[in-house]
Formats: C-alpha cells, sequence, structure tokens
C-alpha cells in the first residue's frame, strides 16, 4: 500500500514516514503544495495525507484540483484548525475525512485502513467487460468513455447481466430478479433488450450482448 504525506513540518514528516513504514506501508513524503501535486499526478497512491496549511499551494487548493481532475484517491486532511466549520469546509472541498492537530498516531493509522476499506468497496462496485463499464456505486454506465444513459429497468437488465458475465441469464432468472413474483408479458423484456443493446453495442465493432436463442441472454467480450 502506498501513501504520500504531504506536510510542510519535517518533525511530523519524518514522524509519519517512519510511523506508516513500521506499519508495512511504503511512504513517499512532498514539502510542499506544489511538489506534493506533482506527486499525484505522476505516482498512483492508496491514500493521500494532506495538511491544510501548505506552502505554494494549499492542501484545500489541492483537495479541489484533485476531484476536480476525477482523482479518486481517498485524501486524509490534517490541519491544527479544529472547529466544526473548519472541518465541514474540508471535506466540502474534497478531502474524506479529516483529523486535527494534535493527532493519535493509531487512529491516523485506524482511518488510514478505513479509507482503504472504503475504496476497495468502491472498486469491487466497479463491473467490466472489454471498454464497458458500470459503476454500480454511482448508478453510471459508459463505453470508451462515453457516458450511455439508461432507464431504470435498462440498469438493472444490464447490472444483472455484467455480474454473470459469460453465462447465459435466462429469461426465467431475468423476469424473478428485476420484476419478483410480477407475471410479465416475454415481450417487455425483448423491447427492453432492443433498447440496452442499441445503447450499449450500437456503433461500435464489438457486439457485447447476445441473445441465446429461446433460452436468455448473456453479456461477453469474445
Amino acid at each position: 500500500m502506498n501513501i504520500l504525506v504531504v506536510e510542510d513540518d519535517k518533525q511530523i514528516s519524518s514522524y509519519l514516514k517512519k510511523g506508516l513504514e513500521e506499519e508495512s506501508f511504503e511512504v513517499d513524503v512532498a514539502y510542499d503544495g506544489t511538489e506534493g501535486l506533482s506527486l499525484i499526478r505522476e505516482k498512483l497512491f492508496d491514500v493521500i495525507i494532506l495538511d491544510w496549511m501548505l506552502p505554494k499551494l494549499s492542501g484545500i487548493d489541492i483537495c479541489t484540483i484533485v476531484k476536480k481532475n476525477d482523482i479518486s484517491t481517498p485524501i486524509l486532511m490534517l490541519s491544527a484548525k479544529n472547529s466544526i466549520q473548519d472541518k465541514v469546509d474540508g471535506l466540502n472541498h474534497g478531502a474524506d475525512d479529516y483529523l486535527s492537530k494534535p493527532f493519535s498516531f493509531d487512529e491516523l493509522v485506524a482511518r488510514v485502513n478505513a479509507l482503504i476499506r472504503r475504496q476497495k468497496t468502491k472498486k469491487d462496485s466497479i463491473l467490466r467487460v472489454a471498454d464497458l463499464c458500470f459503476d454500480i456505486y454511482k448508478r453510471e454506465v459508459s463505453r470508451d468513455g462515453k457516458i450511455i444513459n439508461l432507464t431504470s429497468k435498462e440498469y438493472d437488465f444490464l447490472e444483472l447481466l455484467m455480474q454473470n458475465r459469460g453465462h447465459v441469464v435466462s429469461t426465467k432468472k431475468i423476469t424473478s430478479s428485476l420484476w419478483g413474483s410480477e407475471t410479465i408479458s416475454s415481450n417487455i423484456i425483448k423491447v427492453i433488450m432492443h433498447h440496452l443493446r442499441n445503447k450499449v453495442d450500437e456503433g461500435y465493432s464489438k457486439t457485447l450482448i447476445k441473445t441465446i436463442r429461446k433460452i436468455g441472454y448473456k453479456i461477453d467480450d469474445i
């Protein structure tokens, strides 16, 4: 696990680096905001520990830039500012957690581990088939980076197919998963599939959604 510490107080940054390395993390350190932002753009980190008050570029500025550029690395903000409003400001500008100075190192490690677990959960919620991506957490579908707008039932249908990637999903399973015990016509499934296929596959050389005649449907990139 790689952690970036952006902290201009060399005593604190040295303390954090030593302690985190003893916890088996790999640690990079930056001593001003510009250097920190440069490292964030160059290297993938699991967590960024970011001081609020930094030379050249503040922690709040870095948070704003990171989130604006869709960099998903979680940020733990450190600050001597400890009022409720300061914490709210930090979180509203993109920090994922906030820890006031002085702080307990054990608490910092616990918060870092919690951010890593939360990030892992987010990553596990992303389904992929070739260049098709379904972020269940955001309820967002894209192909080749282009957002695809779906209806509620189309989202549900696509999620079911992608959760069973490479396997045929029978019409019976589709019906029970999307409508429960409600009786629906097979034509409704066909209509939804027609619209879904148009949105997902139309204009692309590779067709991902396949009809398995008299059985159901599947999605794969073969």
